[in-house]
Parts: C-alpha cells; sequence; structure tokens
C-alpha cells in the first residue's frame, strides 16, 4: 500500500480554496478511481493522465488507484488537476521522491503525449500560492498572466518529464521574469481635441471622472456621444497595484488574462446592445462574470442604450448601489465584484431628432424612452445633451486647440485628491450621512436646491446624487465650500428629466 500528498487549487468565482490531491494505490484488479464532486472534465483525467505517464516513460502500475479531491464537498471542474494527480502516481510508486512536491502548488492539463497545456483562472491561485509562500508550477503559456504578480516564485513547465527532472534537482526549469509598471505605455484612447466643440459634454466628462459619477449623453446621432464615451479612461488616474490584481484576478477566471502593459490600465468595455442579462451581469451552468464585472475599477459603456432590453438594464441596478453582484445556485452562491462607473449614449427619440425635424410624435417619443425604467435613470449622476453644432463650428480651427486629454486628467487628478483628503473616497461613493457635512448648503441654497428638485419631480436618491454632483463642480472649481452657481450647473446636468417634463406637459 502506498500513499501520496499533492497540493493545487480549485477555482470557485474570483477565489482559489487550496485542494489536496490523495493518492492511494494498493492491490487488487486494475483501477482508476477518482473522487471528491469530480466534474466529468476531471474524471477524463484518468485517461490523459495514463496515456501521458506512459508516453513519457514512466510506469503505470497495473493495481487498484485512488484518487482523492479534498476537501470532498467543494466540486471540481477543468483540466488543471491532471498535473497534480500525475506526480501523485508517481509518488505513491517511489519513481518521484515525496520531499520532491513538498512546498509545490502545482497546475496543467496534460496532453496524451505528456505536455503540460495551458488552464485558466490561475491569477488568483497564483495569489493565494504567493500568500502560504508556496513555489507554483505552471504551464509555460501561462507566465505572462503570473508576471502580472509582485514576487511570485513558479516554474515554467513544458513536458511532464523535464519537469519530474528539475523537481529530483537533476535540471533547472525557466522561472517568471519580474515586471516593473512603472515601465508600462499608457493607452492612449484618443485625445479630446479630436472632438470639435460640445464643450459641455467635455465638462461633463471631467465632472464624472473627477467625482466617479455615472453619465448619460443625450443627443441626435453623429453629434459625438461616442468620441466622448471613447476618452473617458484618459481621465482617470492608473489603477494601484492592488486594485490592478483584483482586475486581472476576474479577467483570468473568466478566460480572458490581461496582458502584462495592461496591468495598471482601467478596462473599458461596450457591449453589443443584444447582449443577454447572463453575459452582462454573470451566470452560466457554471458561473463566470459578467461585463459588469469585467469593468471593475473602469468603465462600462452602453452605447444605444433603450435598444438594450429593459430587463437587462433594470438587473444593473443592484450592482450599481453596491458594487458587487450575488449569482445563486442550488450548488453554490458566488460574489463578484463590480464597482464601475456607467458611461451611456441614446438617441432623444426613435427617429435621433428632436424639435422641427423630428419624424417621431410625442406618443412614439413616450413609448422610446419608457424602454428605460426610472429606477434606472435614477443611477445616472449627471445627464448631458450633446447637440448639433451651430453653423460656422465645424470648420472653426480655434475649437482644435481646446483642452487637451492631458490637460483635463491634471484637473481631475487634483480634484480627486481635495475629496480623497477631505472625506477619504470619491463624491460619488459619499454615504448620506457625511454628505451634509462634506457639501455644507446653507438654508437659502437648501431652498434654492428644493425649489429645483421639486420642479423636476426628482426623487431623494436623484437629490442626493445632485449634491455629490456639486461637490465634484466645486473640488473642479477649486472651492472649498458649495457655492449657489454649483448647484446651478449641476441641475443644467438634468437634462433627460427635463425632457421626461416636457413630454408629461
Amino acid at each position: 500500500m502506498a500513499l501520496a500528498q499533492v497540493l493545487t487549487r480549485a477555482q470557485v468565482g474570483i477565489e482559489a480554496p487550496q485542494i489536496q490531491v490523495e493518492v492511494h494505490i494498493t492491490g487488487g484488479l486494475p483501477s482508476f478511481t477518482l473522487v471528491g464532486l469530480p466534474e466529468a472534465s476531471v474524471r477524463e483525467a484518468r485517461e490523459r493522465v495514463r496515456a501521458a505517464l506512459q508516453n513519457e516513460g514512466f510506469d503505470f502500475p497495473a493495481r487498484r488507484i485512488t484518487v482523492n479531491l479534498a476537501p470532498a464537498d467543494l466540486p471540481k471542474q477543468g483540466g488543471r488537476f491532471d498535473l497534480a494527480i500525475a506526480l501523485g502516481i508517481l509518488v505513491a510508486t517511489g519513481q518521484l521522491p515525496e520531499e520532491a512536491v513538498n512546498n509545490y502548488e502545482f497546475y496543467g492539463e496534460l496532453s496524451l503525449s505528456g505536455a503540460v497545456k495551458s488552464c485558466t483562472g490561475l491569477l488568483p491561485a497564483g495569489l493565494a500560492a504567493q500568500k502560504k509562500q508556496r513555489v507554483m508550477v505552471v504551464p509555460a503559456r501561462d507566465s505572462d498572466e503570473l508576471q502580472l504578480i509582485p514576487g511570485i516564485r513558479a516554474m515554467l513547465a513544458c513536458q511532464l518529464r523535464p519537469l519530474v527532472a528539475a523537481l529530483m534537482g537533476q535540471q533547472q526549469l525557466p522561472g517568471l521574469t519580474p515586471l516593473n509598471p512603472a515601465t508600462f505605455p499608457p493607452l492612449a484612447h484618443g485625445c479630446l481635441t479630436d472632438i470639435i466643440g460640445q464643450q459641455q459634454g467635455k465638462q461633463a466628462l471631467m465632472i464624472a471622472a473627477s467625482g466617479g459619477h455615472n453619465l448619460l449623453f443625450l443627443g441626435p446621432p453623429g453629434t459625438g456621444k461616442t468620441m466622448l464615451a471613447s476618452r473617458f479612461c484618459d481621465l482617470l488616474p492608473p489603477l494601484t497595484i492592488e486594485a490592478a490584481l483584483s482586475v486581472a484576478a476576474i479577467h483570468s477566471v473568466a478566460g480572458r488574462p490581461r496582458q502584462p502593459a495592461q496591468l495598471l490600465q482601467r478596462p473599458f468595455r461596450a457591449p453589443h446592445h443584444s447582449s443577454s442579462a447572463a453575459s452582462l451581469v454573470g451566470g452560466g451552468g457554471i458561473p463566470r462574470p459578467g461585463e459588469i464585472s469585467l469593468s471593475h475599477h473602469g468603465v462600462l459603456f452602453l452605447d444605444e442604450l433603450p435598444e438594450f432590453p429593459r430587463t437587462v438594464l433594470d438587473s444593473l441596478r443592484e450592482p450599481l448601489e453596491s458594487g458587487e453582484v450575488v449569482i445563486s445556485r442550488a450548488a453554490a452562491k458566488l460574489t463578484f465584484p463590480a464597482r464601475f462607473q456607467l458611461i451611456a449614449a441614446m438617441n432623444p427619440s426613435p427617429c435621433g431628432e428632436t424639435g422641427a425635424q423630428s419624424r417621431s410624435t410625442p406618443e412614439q417619443i413616450r413609448r422610446y424612452l419608457a424602454r428605460l425604467s426610472g429606477p434606472f435613470l435614477d443611477r445616472f449622476d449627471l445627464t448631458v445633451e450633446v447637440s448639433r453644432l451651430p453653423p460656422g463650428q465645424l470648420t472653426d480651427t480655434a475649437q482644435r486647440g481646446a483642452l487637451t486629454s492631458a490637460e483635463a486628467r491634471q484637473q481631475v487628478l487634483l480634484a480627486r485628491q481635495r475629496a480623497l483628503t477631505r472625506q477619504g473616497c470619491l463624491n460619488a461613493e459619499l454615504s448620506s450621512s457625511k454628505l451634509n457635512q462634506s457639501v455644507g448648503i446653507s438654508s437659502e441654497m437648501a431652498d434654492f436646491t428644493e425649489r429645483g428638485v421639486t420642479r423636476l419631480k426628482l426623487s431623494i436618491r436623484a437629490f442626493h446624487r445632485l449634491l455629490r454632483v456639486s461637490r465634484s463642480i466645486a473640488d473642479l472649481d477649486d472651492c472649498d465650500r458649495v457655492e449657489r452657481r454649483h448647484v446651478a450647473q449641476a441641475f443644467g446636468y438634468r437634462a433627460m428629466d427635463k425632457l421626461l417634463t416636457q413630454l408629461n406637459g
């Protein structure tokens, strides 16, 4: 009788729980049994491991083999356990010393020829292994993903036999080359000077970036709504290392690993309006993160907003408030982070025009706007009208000498720093209890604000968002207190409320 133990990790959401691969070999009729809630892809490891060991010249025992993946109550899926199972069999049969696998964690799917193939979701496992100060043995193809973890220790394996030789000290395998995030080039989406005119839209971008607010662009087609949204990430500061690893872990679990040069860049996701609720929020038989989680610490841009199904948009309401999405299944409940900024663009009517140029009746416009529920629209802090350019402005070369993205970004960074110094968070994250203290509105200004809220029929949530936007405008203006002009400007960024008020008479 022989017993061996090898360590690896499973993938449960963005967590990587420890898995102990126990291999027990005893006499009896030849058999190979896998236990511990393995899915079909894990059970098929029996044939992959058998062929890989034999083709690499190792002895495969013609005895009774039992492999337990502990803990037994945790479902396992994927081919990531193949390498650990194969090495466990080699240890149990004496072909590899037991001490050779101590302080290691093994990951990788095996081909029939013994090659170590890539597997998904290794970044969360790498973060967990680093905390335990263990050395990872991973497929060489996954080196780019693991390089994102500062100070990680890992061995890169391409084939089973050279790996066994390296564990026995007979040769060396390559490790990971440390990265210096400071050398990564910034990702440029373009410059604000590419957009002619639209000063109000550019100012709204700066306010949203400085305070972390959600922003909706409303206007006819071809006025620059999408171009404005695509410049938004250039105004934001780079991610911290901690936030960058959190973002990279989500992308790793989703099977879309980030490249090293993307480590500190904020994600910008722009799903098509035909996206389902599961693709946007997350889900599936084996729950995967959706677009809102892939936008964590970044931007989710929804173009042609009313063309999204209403049920899909309403599914964003809870994550926008809580910063996370909880996916419940019969076997487990998984939580994915989803703290993102929502930027959206839409036309004001089915034909895209308003006023005398519109071919849509007021009733058609009401039905078009009714595709967006009131509670969902309430989640937008700013709604900006992006109008057509007046005559002569399109060819005005002076418009191209306007504020650049670099200059706007500098102003945004200063405003964000003022907010963080004052209250420890961005203005959009201010709780209701801290809001009044941070804004500091006088009784006269409170009356002015209440009259505007009553006229536009805003909710209490919209009222609080209005105050947060006013605070961000004051920060950009380098003012310690929120003044009446800041509140008036915040009211000016309620284009959707004004449009609905006009339609409802």
